[in-house]
């Protein structure tokens, strides 16, 4: 794909350092170059979008599902790795996936960039080109928004996402709803963006799984295609496969069995990555957003891999996740923004 489909992946990783600041065109230029670039979005369902003080958008369910993630410079990217058109990508993929998680589609992003008023104006066209991008991929419309200057040094990018549940789901799938009996599945594969992060801080800036961490995308339509198949519970991969499959045993109180089979299964996907660095990508990788879910065994989607088992927990056991006969602790992979 080149620079035109791709939203621009072949510009610098920091964005342009030449040309005006933020601080010198003011909020209306950066405001001028970001519209502009969104201008070719998808419009489905939006009666007034940016430029106002509010959009509106139309609800055809009469509920609305909705999440929101913070990006922070030098916390959740670095400018020296990931153009400013990847990191516009990676905000929408991790809340869009998040809608999806639910079982839902979305309808619109909202925006908020606070941002140092050093920080070039080809940087924030660049993060909008990434945007615009997404939307188009997704047919999911950035809305509104806000801009802030912010302190030295600093730039985040707050991203919040409204959607809702398709015709024949009448309930967003939850976390908590694993039984005994149903069948772990992902949408797709595992540890790509986890082996992305481990050869860029190994000195790699190319190759495919460097590429998917900058970037991260996933068929969005799994999850509605999950609850219209009757998916029990699901959540998506941020934090690594440990962490995120934990949640949902703890939240539905079961314990889930992975099979070491399927595991290495999707390690061996990997190409050109060692076995056990691939192992403990597809284990605890974060930033892969593909959809994790608990089926009926006669209701997993074709396409989807099974991965485990649910189980009831045993007298005086815990909740949590097993391969093969440990228990594995999910502090010890995946990411937490803290480090606990």
């Amino acid at each position: 794909m080149d620079a035109s489909e791709d939203g621009g992946r072949a510009g610098p990783g920091g964005g342009a350092r030449t040309g005006p600041v933020l601080g010198e065109v003011g909020e209306r230029g950066v405001l001028a170059e970001v519209f502009a670039a969104l201008a070719d979005q998808p419009a489905d369902g939006v009666l007034v979008g940016p430029g106002d003080d509010t959009a509106y958008l139309r609800a055809r369910r009469g509920a609305v599902l909705a999440t929101t993630d913070t990006m922070v410079l030098g916390q959740d990217w670095r400018d020296d790795w990931s153009t400013p058109q990847d990191v516009g990508v990676k905000a929408t993929t991790q809340n869009l996936a998040d809608i999806a998680s639910m079982g839902g589609a979305g309808t619109g992003l909202l925006v908020t960039l606070a941002a140092h008023p050093r920080l070039p104006l080809a940087w924030a066209r660049g993060l909008a080109e990434g945007l615009a991008w997404a939307s188009r991929r997704s047919g999911v419309p950035v809305v509104g928004g806000d801009l802030s200057a912010a302190p030295a040094g600093v730039v985040m990018l707050g991203v919040t996402a409204l959607g809702e549940l398709p015709d024949g789901v009448e309930h967003p799938v939850l976390r908590d709803g694993a039984r005994p009996g149903d069948v772990l599945a992902v949408s797709g594969p595992l540890g790509r963006s986890g082996a992305g992060l481990a050869q860029l801080l190994d000195g790699r800036a190319e190759g495919p799984w460097v590429d998917y961490h900058r970037r991260p995308w996933t068929d969005l339509g799994q999850g509605p295609r999950a609850a219209l198949a009757g998916a029990s519970s699901m959540i998506d991969v941020s934090d690594g496969l440990v962490r995120d499959a934990d949640r949902v045993a703890r939240a539905s109180d079961v314990r889930i069995d992975l099979r070491p089979g399927a595991v290495d299964v999707l390690a061996a996907g990997l190409d050109g990555v060692p076995a056990e660095a691939a192992r403990r990508a597809v284990l605890g990788g974060g930033e892969e957003h593909v959809l994790l879910a608990t089926f009926a065994p006669d209701a997993v989607p074709s396409g989807w891999v099974p991965l485990g088992d649910v189980e009831a927990c045993g007298r005086g056991e815990a909740a949590g996740v097993w391969l093969g006969p440990d228990r594995l602790d999910p502090a010890r992979g995946g990411w937490d923004h803290y480090g606990g």
